[in-house]
C-alpha cells in the first residue's frame, strides 16, 4: 500500500451545545468567534448554528467526555466566563432523534424540546418531576435526555422552569428545529 493509499483517519463528527451564552444581551460570543475558536483547537469541519451556542465539529481523537472538558476550560480562559457545554458524537444525535417519543407534534418545533443532561437521571429525581408536571406539558426521559412536549409552547409552560431546580441534573434545552438542523449539519460531515 503506498501512502497515497493509506486512509487517514477523518475523526468523529460531534455536536457541542453551550449553555448561558448569548441569552438577554449578556455573555455574547459571536458565532464567527466560536467557529476560529474551534478551528484553533485543531478540530475541523466546524459549523455553528443560530445564536445560542451550537456547533457540529470533527475531532481526531478524544470522547464527549474529554473534549467537553478541553472546551470548557478553553471557552472560560478565551471569554473569562465559564459555559456548561454538552458535548456528544453523532450517532448519540442520531439516537436522540430516533427514539422522540412523541413523533406526532415534531413538526411544531415551538411545542418540541429536548434537554441534554449530564447524566441520566435517577429514578427518585424523576419521580420528584412526575410530580410537578400538573399542567398540559408531557415529558419523557430516555437515558440522558428529557423530551418534552408543551402543547401551549415553552414560553407559557409553568412546568418548564421547574424541569432544572426540580431535577437538578445540568443540562441544555433545544427546540426541535435546533436538533433536526444540528443532526442535518452533522450527518453529511459524518460521511466524509
Amino acid at each position: 500500500m503506498s501512502d497515497r493509499d493509506q486512509i487517514i483517519d477523518p475523526g468523529i463528527i460531534f455536536v457541542a451545545l453551550f449553555s448561558g451564552i448569548n441569552v438577554g444581551g449578556n455573555r455574547i460570543v459571536k458565532m464567527a468567534e466560536l467557529r476560529s475558536f474551534f478551528e484553533d483547537l485543531g478540530f475541523s469541519d466546524v459549523a455553528t448554528y443560530v445564536q445560542s451556542g451550537n456547533a457540529v465539529f470533527r475531532a481526531k481523537k478524544g470522547d464527549a467526555a474529554t473534549l467537553t472538558k478541553q472546551l470548557e476550560t478553553a471557552f472560560e480562559k478565551k471569554w473569562g466566563f465559564y459555559s456548561r457545554i454538552m458535548v456528544r458524537d453523532l450517532s448519540w444525535f442520531e439516537r436522540l432523534v430516533n427514539e422522540n417519543p412523541y413523533p406526532e407534534v415534531a413538526g411544531d418545533h415551538t411545542k418540541l424540546h429536548a434537554y441534554v443532561m449530564e447524566r441520566e437521571p435517577t429514578a427518585d429525581e424523576v419521580a420528584r418531576l412526575t410530580e410537578k408536571c400538573t399542567g398540559p406539558e408531557r415529558f419523557e426521559i430516555k437515558g440522558d435526555v428529557l423530551y418534552l412536549h408543551a402543547p401551549d409552547g415553552l414560553g407559557k409552560s409553568v412546568f418548564a422552569g421547574l424541569i432544572p431546580r426540580t431535577l437538578k441534573v445540568p443540562g441544555t434545552a433545544r427546540n426541535w428545529r435546533s436538533v433536526q438542523a444540528l443532526l442535518e449539519m452533522a450527518a453529511p460531515a459524518g460521511g466524509k
